[in-house]
């Protein structure tokens, strides 16, 4: 990224290859899946392996802070506008439950919050009880997917499961594989998986590339998620490779974080891999989507994220079909400032229970 306002993170890099054979090819009638620049993308089906354009990959680490520290001080959401955004900001959300001590009790618990995020009298309150406001999805481990199946029944709420032997993902790789098709036989819509980072510090890009996609034809039909572990990737420029060499396996988002790392979702990380996004769709003519997760904790920093997709992708970017936000606590936080909208104040966590 050679500076502020960098289309690319530096040269060229075209891609003129066609379509790896392994990935479905584009219907005729196919529908765009976003539009950037006034072009119309199609959904990601991954192209070869370009080590070419890997090579090319350069980061301004400068730019980018100083991009993301003016990006929180200048760009705010004008109070009448915050509800309406704070509500997108709930559509967008992966309400997550990963814990060693997870129930199937919890997990309807956090399946009937997610079909009611918000409380019928501040619903009520608000005016909104006509929008129906859901979450996107629920993402638990590959054990409670039938659980949060059968609990979303007719909801329209996508089940997700991480796979691939999160959060570390050193399983063997037949063992991975086979965990992502359990997940969809059991009924998940959208597999998490995670990649082996030691791959990215050895720049072994061919083997991250087989992996990714090997993940994605077992995925099938369900929309694969790629989990970078962006707080294990010690530099940015690993994470743009990271995030351009999962796109090309044929990735639908790019996640940062499983949200056990040490370090997770950041802004400067973020903007680096929005902006592999942008340059992915504009030389393949492919949209992916982008999921930062871990950490994402309060109403004002979701708010930040959604202004970044808006500035940096357009409104395409701000739906839940090519944005997610990772989450256990966010939803708590929102709602508390969505009763302040309505009251003029603020209620104890207590009064909003997850799960």
């Amino acid at each position: 990224m050679a500076g502020e306002r960098s289309r690319q993170f530096g040269g060229a890099g075209r891609v003129t290859e066609p379509v790896v054979e392994n990935f479905p090819p584009a219907s005729v009638s196919e529908a765009p899946a976003a539009t950037l620049a006034g072009r119309a993308l199609l959904s990601n089906r991954g192209i070869p392996l370009n080590l070419d354009w890997l090579e090319r990959v350069r980061v301004n680490t400068s730019a980018v802070e100083r991009r993301t520290q003016t990006h929180t001080a200048r760009r705010t959401v004008k109070n009448e506008w915050q509800a309406a955004w704070l509500l997108r900001a709930i559509t967008c959300m992966d309400l997550t439950t990963l814990s060693g001590d997870d129930t199937d009790d919890r997990v309807r618990r956090l399946c009937a919050k997610a079909r009611q995020p918000i409380q019928p009298d501040l619903a009520k309150q608000l005016e909104i009880e006509e929008l129906e406001i859901k979450v996107a999805a629920v993402c638990v481990y590959h054990r409670f997917v039938e659980t949060a199946r059968r609990a979303l029944e007719g909801s329209g709420i996508r089940v997700a499961a991480v796979s691939t032997g999160f959060p570390a993902g050193l399983n063997p790789l037949e063992e991975r594989v086979a965990e992502i098709r359990r997940s969809v036989e059991a009924g998940a819509q959208e597999i998490d998986i995670v990649i082996t980072r030691a791959l990215v510090f050895g720049g072994k890009w061919q083997e991250l590339y087989d992996e990714v996609a090997e993940f994605r034809r077992a995925c099938g039909s369900a929309h694969m998620k790629a989990i970078l572990g962006t707080g294990d990737l010690l530099t940015l420029r690993n994470v743009a490779r990271a995030s351009l060499v999962a796109m090309m396996a044929g990735a639908d988002f790019i996640k940062t974080s499983t949200g056990k790392e040490s370090t997770n979702a950041t802004l400067p990380v973020s903007l680096v891999m929005v902006r592999a996004i942008r340059e992915y769709a504009q030389e393949t003519g492919m949209a992916v989507g982008f999921k930062p997760a871990g950490g994402i904790r309060t109403a004002k920093q979701s708010l930040e994220w959604l202004s970044l997709m808006k500035e940096e992708l357009g409104t395409p970017w701000m739906a839940a079909e090519l944005f997610r936000f990772g989450v256990s606590g966010l939803l708590n936080d929102i709602e508390r400032q969505l009763e302040h909208q309505a009251s003029g104040r603020y209620s104890a966590d207590y009064r909003h229970p997850i799960a």
